[in-house]
């Protein structure tokens, strides 16, 4: 007998005096559990993501909507980047006083191409103020997963407040199970058994968060 044959027996004897008229376990689990922690105003809610990613060691930019394009550039220029990953769907307008050479997101990428980037501009899905998360589904203006996860500088807009939820239940109700989601809390991190906090090992080592405002 296999391991699948032998995982598969164990569930049907486990279901075995399950109904089968029963309700899916989507149903029957109850959700009453809170929605968010507190009741805030909008502004406070953008106050407390600002809070949140900035705990996590992001880097933390708010401008109105005509002060993107010159704000991209000047983060740029600062990084010293050379080259920008830009996604399909990227506003054409952000990008329009960077010098940078574009980086296309395309399937043929390979991931040497991707790490001679200097730097990735992407939107996002959501931002959930509660954690300090911003999620990634893959839209055009996102791109493919690994264009945000190879170059070691990301700059992601979040345009507030309308991208902006106070708590993970919130956000969820927003997102797309079956898209690529890709959860971001800071730069990428690690700690070894010593505790010693090692950033880009698996992502970006700098992140930076432009929060958009309309006007």
């Amino acid at each position: 007998m296999s391991s699948r044959e032998r995982v598969l027996g164990r569930v049907r004897r486990a279901l075995a005096d399950v109904p089968g008229d029963a309700r899916p376990y989507e149903e029957a689990v109850t959700r009453d559990y809170l929605r968010e922690h507190r009741q805030r105003s909008v502004p406070q809610t953008v106050d407390l993501l600002a809070e949140n990613l900035a705990d996590y060691r992001a880097i933390v930019h708010r401008c109105a909507d005509g002060q993107l394009p010159e704000l991209l550039a000047r983060l740029l220029a600062a990084h010293g980047s050379r080259s920008v990953a830009v996604p399909p769907g990227l506003p054409p307008g952000w990008l329009e006083a960077v010098d940078a050479t574009r980086v296309q997101d395309r399937a043929a990428s390979t991931p040497p191409e991707l790490d001679r980037a200097d730097s990735v501009v992407t939107g996002c899905a959501v931002a959930v103020a509660e954690t300090g998360t911003i999620v990634l589904d893959g839209s055009p203006d996102q791109g493919r997963r690994r264009i945000t996860l190879v170059p070691d500088h990301h700059i992601c807009v979040v345009r507030v407040p309308d991208q902006v939820v106070a708590s993970v239940p919130q956000a969820l109700e927003r997102l797309d199970p079956a898209r690529p989601l890709t959860w971001i809390s800071g730069p990428s991190a690690t700690s070894d058994i010593e505790l010693d906090r090692v950033e880009g090992v698996h992502g970006p080592r700098t992140l930076e968060v432009v929060l958009l405002s309309g006007s």
